[in-house]
């Protein structure tokens, strides 16, 4: 028997799980853009189940529709876009990721690249200027006095009584209302989410753990140095709330289609994926250079899998 990862949910259980939790992150950045990030989601959403309506309809493989992994992508690139990206951009981008990135390969299964990554990559190169133009146009709400009142109250009552103070500034990370990808504006639901796909068995939990283990281990080190800060003053928290890290972690990172078949091939490739992170991030000046990394780790899984199978899987059979 081959050491491959297994999950204990079926294919369509876990789909529709990790839709569930990535749709609470939407509708949390919703509620503080006019809905502008649920029309996008509505917009992506839709244009990927006509693609695998055109693509399945009348064919032995139908009943596939059902399997949720289109919605599942559409609202996985929809955490990946600024929430005043253009819907119609967004679409296009999602089309590109289920017809050209998917289908192409032979389906689900068969993909080498994520399709949400892919559709975030086609979206992020071709129209460049509105992806930024995207980020920048989100005015902020201020939410310096709701941050600083709520941070008041949790040390006052809370952090005091453990001799600890909470800095400035996290409670807005939590409900963020300014320029941003849809994940970081819906991180206190994302959250809620992830737990939500951990408890569930839904994902590949050790996957999640190192990779956020390595990279708060990097940004506590080395994280303030390029900013004229000390060794190991770097900021974990804001960079765990910010830059696409919790869709990274928990929906990229442990995506069993497109990482590597073993356990200990995993676990590699999310270790790898964190120092990328790191230094696409702080170092290369990237924000979200988490999802660059996570793209760049695709790229690299055939050649984890050929050494799986040499070197691995080969010894298995050796042995048996």
């Amino acid at each position: 028997m081959r050491p491959q990862v297994n999950l204990s949910r079926p294919t369509a259980s876990r789909m529709w799980l990790a839709s569930l939790a990535a749709f609470l992150a939407i509708l949390q950045s919703s509620l503080t853009d006019s809905f502008l990030s649920f029309i996008i989601a509505v917009t992506v959403a839709l244009a990927a189940f006509f693609c695998e309506f055109i693509i399945y309809f009348r064919t032995e493989k139908s009943s596939m529709i059902k399997d949720g992994s289109a919605i599942t992508s559409a609202l996985v690139l929809t955490l990946m876009l600024p929430n005043h990206i253009n819907p119609v951009y967004a679409a296009i981008g999602v089309v590109f990721a289920m017809i050209v990135v998917k289908y192409s390969f032979g389906g689900l299964g068969s993909n080498w690249l994520n399709p949400a990554i892919g559709g975030w990559l086609f979206i992020r190169f071709t129209w460049t200027p509105a992806y930024e133009q995207a980020l920048g146009n989100a005015a902020s709400a201020g939410n310096g006095t709701f941050d600083g009142v709520v941070t008041d109250f949790l040390n006052k009552t809370v952090f005091s009584a453990f001799g600890a103070e909470l800095p400035d500034g996290y409670i807005t990370l939590l409900n963020a209302t300014g320029a941003g990808v849809v994940a970081d504006r819906g991180v206190l639901a994302l959250l809620v989410g992830t737990i939500l796909l951990l408890s569930s068995q839904a994902s590949r939990v050790w996957t999640s753990v190192v990779y956020l283990g390595a990279y708060g281990l990097l940004i506590r080190l080395f994280g303030a140095l390029p900013a004229g800060g000390g060794f190991s003053a770097g900021d974990i928290l804001s960079g765990f709330l910010s830059g696409g890290t919790l869709v990274t972690a928990f929906f990229l990172a442990p995506e069993p289609v497109t990482g590597p078949k073993s356990t200990q091939g995993a676990l590699i490739a999310a270790f790898i994926t964190a120092v990328f992170s790191f230094i696409f991030r702080y170092l290369g000046g990237e924000l979200y250079g988490a999802f660059f990394a996570a793209a760049l780790l695709n790229a690299l899984v055939p050649i984890v899998r050929g050494i799986e199978s040499r070197f691995l899987y080969a010894r298995r059979r050796v042995a048996l």
